[in-house]
């Protein structure tokens, strides 16, 4: 017949790679399925079209080959490097040491997809593994180390976004991404959330809503990108529910969108555990995913090693932009993280992990006592079951900035104030508070000052 069953819902003709795919009323619409490179040059920026391998990075990967003798690159001479030896001791116990010929390639310049060791690791077990992507559209998977993710997703959002372009995004969202997205001049395009994350019914309404007719005063074309962050959003907690998850990766497929799934809480999950939340990655059977991964909140935010994994064509474009920006990701750092993964094993890695959510889980609950003890009937707020952040509601306050911003500081509290994680600004009555730093006896101390602010705030409508 020429078509062949993917899921039970889902049936690919085997020619032209058309998937067709069954909504909620039984109805078959027309779906793409990326099956060739070409598939995504639809989406690239203007600049990213330009973007051309460096000359000189190209003969990185050369360099290490039998009988290699390299004329090629400026290379530094490792002989004249002042270090011998790096020993890091672990909280552990365990004692990790570069020498040698793992040091020198640590120091040296290396191949711009971060060192290869490392990003093999990463692909088998951090991926392969822990994710399973499906295998049915031809499209090779690539991963690439970047510096963090935050490095990732700005060149991402490069690669796919020019000026005036629409983005589909959560609101609230991430505002270090609101940093970059909003000087470039995308249009953000906000989302409904609630405590379960990204409304899927929203996003449909959006998209089958939508008119591009721009000379009559419509929308501009339609969006080719969602941003989310589906796990312990920031700042909202709030995780997507697999059952959610599979509506928006139906209508992204049947709206041909692709998904940068912002995923740095991951790990961090404060009930249950993870292999119970497929990614959006585990269920990407167009291959229309880029994944964003970090080692921030559970190795160190100071070595600054993510990793971006998506489609090798499009991850492939994330490597000319590093290589035309900060060639490659810190060598040290990644010798780091590799020594310290091989050395734990996956017990080992398990076990850390138990260990940083255990430390999150108690801190959430020392926060949650004391809002209850401090807060209640002045805020209102939602317990997280992933990352390290409370999102609270401060009722009778029409805008929070000047009373976060000024009055609480005044009396010691930091907190950030709703309107900067808002896609496009506004007055907000929520603040982010984050429970991952302050001890037990500071949060409620903190929680305490708040509520003396909102007791006497003249803002508070029930005051008036």
């Amino acid at each position: 017949s020429g078509f062949r069953l993917q899921r039970s819902v889902v049936v690919q003709d085997t020619i032209t790679g058309r998937i067709l795919l069954s909504g909620n009323n039984s109805v078959y619409r027309e779906q793409r399925c990326f099956t060739s490179d070409a598939d995504y040059d639809e989406f690239l920026s203007t600049t990213s079209k330009a973007r051309k391998p460096s000359a000189i990075r190209s003969l990185q990967p050369l360099v290490n080959l039998p009988g290699m003798i390299s004329l090629g690159g400026g290379m530094p001479n490792a002989a004249t490097f002042p270090f011998e030896k790096l020993t890091m001791e672990c909280s552990s116990g365990l004692e990790l040491t570069l020498s040698g010929k793992s040091l020198e390639e640590a120091l040296q310049y290396s191949p711009t997809p971060g060192l290869p060791a490392l990003n093999a690791f990463l692909m088998e077990h951090l991926i392969m593994e822990e994710h399973t992507p499906p295998d049915r559209t031809g499209v090779e998977r690539a991963l690439t180390i970047t510096q963090g993710s935050q490095d990732g997703l700005s060149k991402v959002f490069d690669m796919l976004l020019d000026a005036d372009d629409a983005l589909l995004v959560e609101s609230p969202t991430y505002s270090g991404s609101l940093a970059y997205l909003q000087p470039k001049g995308v249009r953000l395009i906000e989302m409904e959330t609630d405590e379960g994350g990204l409304i899927p019914e929203n996003l449909e309404a959006t998209l089958r809503n939508w008119d591009d007719h721009t000379s009559c005063g419509g929308d501009g074309p339609r969006p080719k990108v969602l941003y989310t962050i589906p796990t312990g959003g920031n700042p909202t907690g709030a995780s997507l529910s697999l059952e959610r998850k599979k509506r928006i990766y139906e209508i992204a497929s049947e709206f041909n969108l692709l998904i940068l799934e912002d995923d740095p809480y991951y790990y961090l999950r404060l009930e249950g555990d993870s292999s119970k939340h497929p990614s959006f990655l585990e269920l990407d059977t167009d291959a229309r995913v880029i994944r964003f991964d970090s080692f921030s909140k559970i190795l160190s935010s100071g070595m600054r090693i993510g990793f971006v994994t998506g489609p090798k064509p499009l991850i492939e474009r994330v490597n000319l932009h590093t290589q035309a920006s900060n060639l490659h990701p810190t060598g040290v750092t990644q010798a780091m993280v590799l020594a310290l993964l091989e050395s734990w094993g996956k017990e080992g890695w398990k076990a850390h992990l138990e260990g940083v959510c255990a430390f999150y889980r108690s801190q959430r609950n020392y926060f949650l006592s004391s809002a209850e003890r401090h807060l209640t009937g002045l805020v209102e707020w939602n317990a997280p079951d992933a990352g390290m952040f409370i999102w609270m509601k401060l009722l009778g306050v029409d805008d929070a900035q000047e009373l976060i911003e000024t009055k609480a500081v005044e009396s010691g509290v930091l907190l950030v104030p709703g309107s900067v994680f808002l896609p496009n600004p506004r007055h907000s009555p929520y603040v982010r508070a984050a429970f991952s730093t302050a001890s037990p006896q500071d949060m409620d101390t903190a929680l305490e000052r708040l509520a003396s602010l909102l007791g006497g705030n003249e803002s508070r409508k029930n005051s008036k």
